[in-house]
């Protein structure tokens, strides 16, 4: 039990340190080559983030632990939207300026219900996968039309302040990508382990590790991206980091793991419970930030209504655990 908790919060250290090696190594590459500041900061840094949601819900696919690896997506997004937003929020209010973001948030929306009728069936097969998957690749490719169309957008302003902040050598930025890559590998192994380790302890399911604890320490790089953004005024990077997080969440992590092991029996708990908790956030977050009478903003008051949503429902899965329903 002892070994399993330290390699939980090893496995958590290494994991954020090696995720923002490996971001700011692909960013610093891909700027080597040439690519527009906007396509980096859109596709590598915002899809990038979330890089440890997608290996460690790999990892725990490869370990016949499908349920760990639905959880860690689904609490991710909901990390990100009730506790990342509002902490951030509350830190600073989220103006939203671009009209990427704009355009992205009913996007997440339909995603999130698409995700929401393939789980229906209380299954999810690799035919299911492969569209979730094949959905990825449609995002990745709207994504870069836009950001090569969005020229002059909020967004790339402040995406290039933070391409000068960091610049980095070639060799550099190389020698990272391909360290954090591994390191990110190997500290995903370690955290699963320790997660599984955990749950069969405590008599816990995969399911409800996999949206509490892992999903909260695969959404730190999120967290700390999002703050450090909205203190220095950069609102579309820090709204823009979730928005486009949840997206990869929903279609590229599970659309992964599913590939790996299939779900044939999810637990009735994600259509009941854990997927409307999501959407509903979800849809609130769209209320608050798409600004349809002028510009989006989400303010402290609304900051701190995401909050408490996150906490009810982290309530609500510990009264369901002891209540012996998960």
């Amino acid at each position: 039990m002892i070994m399993a908790l330290l390699a939980i919060l090893g496995g958590f250290v290494l994991l954020v340190w090696s995720a923002d090696r490996f971001v700011e190594g692909a960013a610093a590459t891909a700027k080597h080559a040439g690519m527009p500041s906007l396509l980096i900061g859109m596709v590598i840094v915002g899809f990038g983030t979330s890089a440890p949601e997608m290996v460690v819900s790999a990892m725990a696919a490869l370990d016949g632990n499908p349920d760990l690896a639905l959880g860690n997506a689904l609490g991710s997004n909901i990390v990100n939207t009730g506790l990342i937003l509002g902490i951030t929020a509350l830190v600073a209010p989220i103006a939203v300026h671009s009209k990427i973001v704009r355009k992205e948030l009913p996007l997440l929306l339909v995603i999130g219900m698409v995700s929401g009728a393939l789980f229906w069936n209380g299954a999810l097969g690799r035919t299911e996968a492969l569209i979730l998957l094949a959905g990825f690749f449609g995002l990745v490719g709207w994504t870069i039309f836009a950001a090569l169309k969005g020229r002059g957008d909020a967004l790339e302003t402040e995406i290039e302040q933070e391409m000068i902040v960091h610049p980095m050598p070639l060799g550099r930025a190389i020698f990272w990508l391909v360290v954090g890559l591994i390191l990110l590998i190997v500290s995903s192994r370690i955290l699963v382990w320790g997660a599984v380790t955990i749950a069969q302890a405590l008599g816990v399911s995969d399911l409800i590790i996999g949206l509490t604890i892992v999903a909260l320490g695969t959404s730190l790089p999120e967290l700390a991206a999002s703050v450090i953004a909205a203190r220095k005024g950069e609102h579309d990077i820090a709204i823009g980091n979730v928005v486009g997080s949840n997206m990869f969440n929903l279609l590229a992590v599970v659309g992964i793991a599913g590939i790996i092991a299939p779900m044939p029996h999810i637990a009735p708990e994600v259509m009941t419970r854990d997927w409307p908790v999501m959407m509903a956030m979800t849809a609130g977050l769209f209320v608050m930030a798409y600004g349809f009478r002028g510009q989006g903003r989400i303010n402290r008051i609304e900051g701190s209504l995401l909050l408490l949503a996150f906490a009810a429902y982290n309530t609500w899965l510990v009264v369901s655990v002891l209540g012996g329903t998960s």
